[in-house]
C-alpha cells in the first residue's frame, strides 16, 4: 500500500527512471527512498508470513537468543562507523574526486532512517531467513554460510568486478550471524555500509555506480577484510558473544 501511494505520487516515469538507472539513479533522495521502500517491506511481509504459517516465532528470524537484541545492535555500530569514515574520507582524500553536493534534510533523513531499515530488511532476508533455511536443509553452518552469500550477491546490480566486494560483504555479514547467533552485528556493518555511502553521496564526495573499477573493489575487500578482523576481535574482547548462551542453537 505504501509502496502503490509513492508510486502514484511519483509517477511512472520517475519509477522507469529509477528501475532503469541502475546504482546511477541513487544520487537523490527520494530514488533511495523508492528503492529501500521495496526492500523494508520483507520485514512485515515475513512476520505476516510467519504468523499464517505457525511453523516458528517471526523473532527467531533475528536469533536464537529470543529476539532482537537492541544493546548488541548499537554497540556493534561504533567500531564500523569510525572506519568507514576514515576509510571513506582518504579514499575521497585521495581519489580528489568531487561531485555536486546533494545535501538535504530529506537526503539526511532519509540515509538515517530508510537506509538503515532497509540494511536489516536484508539481514532478515539473506541472514535470517535464507540463511537458517538452508542451514536446516544441509545441517553444515559453512555451507549455508556460502549459499546465501552467493544469493546476496546475485541480487545486487554491480558488474563482474563490483560483485566479488558483494560476495565478500555476504560472507562477512553470514559468519557475524553464525557465531552470534543472531543478525544484529551484521546488521549494525551493513547499516553502516550503506550509511557511509549515502552520506559521502550526499555530500558530493562519492558518486553511487553500478560499474566500480577494480582498484576500488580491490581496496574495498582490503578494508572490508580488515573491519571484520577488528570486530571480531574487539568483540571477543568485550565479550559480545558472552552474551549468547553457550547452548543457544546455532543460525
Amino acid at each position: 500500500m505504501v509502496i502503490g501511494v509513492f508510486y502514484i505520487i511519483v509517477g511512472p516515469d520517475f519509477v522507469r527512471d529509477t528501475i532503469r538507472g541502475g546504482y546511477e539513479a541513487l544520487n537523490s533522495p527520494l530514488a533511495i527512498l523508492f528503492s529501500d521502500l521495496f526492500v523494508i517491506v520483507f520485514i512485515p511481509s515475513l512476520y505476516l508470513a510467519s504468523k499464517v504459517v505457525g511453523d516458528r516465532p517471526f523473532s527467531s528470524y533475528s536469533s536464537s537468543r529470543g529476539g532482537w537484541n537492541f544493546k548488541l545492535y548499537f554497540k556493534a555500530l561504533v567500531i564500523p562507523l569510525i572506519l568507514y569514515i576514515i576509510y571513506m574520507g582518504a579514499e575521497a582524500a585521495i581519489s580528489g574526486q568531487k561531485d555536486v553536493s546533494h545535501f538535504s534534510i530529506a537526503f539526511l533523513a532519509v540515509i538515517l532512517i530508510s537506509v538503515p531499515l532497509q540494511s536489516i530488511a536484508e539481514e532478515y532476508v539473506f541472514r535470517g531467513l535464507i540463511m537458517q533455511t538452508f542451514g536446516s536443509w544441509f545441517r553444515i553452518p559453512l555451507l549455508a554460510l556460502v549459499l546465501q552469500a552467493i544469493i546476496f550477491t546475485l541480487a545486487h546490480g554491480y558488474n563482474s568486478i563490483g560483485l566479488f566486494e558483494t560476495l565478500v560483504s555476504g560472507l562477512g555479514y553470514g559468519f557475524f550471524a553464525w557465531k552470534t547467533n543472531g543478525i544484529e552485528v551484521s546488521s549494525a556493518m551493513h547499516s553502516v555500509n550503506n550509511f557511509a555511502v549515502g552520506l559521502f553521496v550526499m555530500l558530493g564526495l562519492k558518486v553511487s555506480t553500478s560499474s566500480p573499477q577494480l582498484l576500488d573493489v580491490v581496496s574495498g575487500i582490503v578494508f572490508l577484510i580488515i573491519l571484520y578482523i577488528i570486530v571480531y576481535c574487539v568483540g571477543k574482547k568485550t565479550d559480545w558473544f558472552g552474551e549468547i548462551p553457550e547452548n543457544a542453537q546455532n543460525i
